[in-house]
């Protein structure tokens, strides 16, 4: 059926209907997903950006563009690789780095996180210290840190979001280990505190 506007101009409604509901359906769609998963994605972006505001731009940038490309991406499975691949190169940009402040979201006498108000029952009280040496990582090993141990992802789907070989992401995790080991005190390391088990 088409109508006819004070131009002139004939309007297909059947075709107009069509487009309001895949759009409306989209939108549903995206919003159920952001609602389900903008939680732990946030963790990760927050892992990756080391304060809650970065963590913030980056999920919400890698949202829009989801969002944005939300009709090309055929495989449910693939949008949580999809947005951390986004948060990954955004963090590691150069324009973003070019003005990103040198602000740490952390107490300086003791170099510990912020309180989020969420307990972490796997925390065993030395995350915040094991943490602030994982912020000394370049922004690639952190990636790769961040997505192995924090996400429990494996090294074929790390290599996927981060675009690189398996045996880079092997590489970057080998030498981002052997960084952290030099840098943290043997406090850290329970065989060399004497609580070997």
């Amino acid at each position: 059926m088409a109508l006819i506007d004070g131009t002139g101009q004939g309007h297909d409604v059947a075709r107009a209907d069509g487009q309001t509901d895949r759009q409306t359906d989209k939108d549903a769609d995206f919003s159920a997903y952001m609602s389900a998963r903008q939680p732990a994605l946030y963790r990760t972006a927050y892992l990756l950006a080391g304060d809650h505001a970065g963590a913030e731009d980056l999920l919400q940038n890698a949202f829009a563009k989801l969002y944005l490309s939300w009709d090309r991406i055929r495989d449910p499975q693939a949008l949580d690789g999809y947005v951390r691949r986004v948060m990954v190169n955004e963090n590691n940009s150069l324009w973003r780095r070019a003005w990103k402040r040198r602000e740490h979201a952390t107490d300086p006498t003791t170099g510990a996180m912020p309180e989020t108000g969420v307990h972490d029952e796997y925390d065993d009280g030395m995350g915040g210290v094991l943490w602030s040496f994982v912020q000394t990582l370049s922004p690639k090993q952190r990636a790769v840190i961040v997505l192995r141990y924090y996400e429990q992802l494996s090294e074929a789907e790390i290599a996927d979001v981060l675009g690189i070989s398996p045996g880079t992401v092997k590489s970057q995790a080998s030498r981002a280990l052997a960084a952290l080991r030099a840098r943290a005190p043997h406090s850290l390391n329970p065989h060399e505190s004497g609580d070997a088990r």
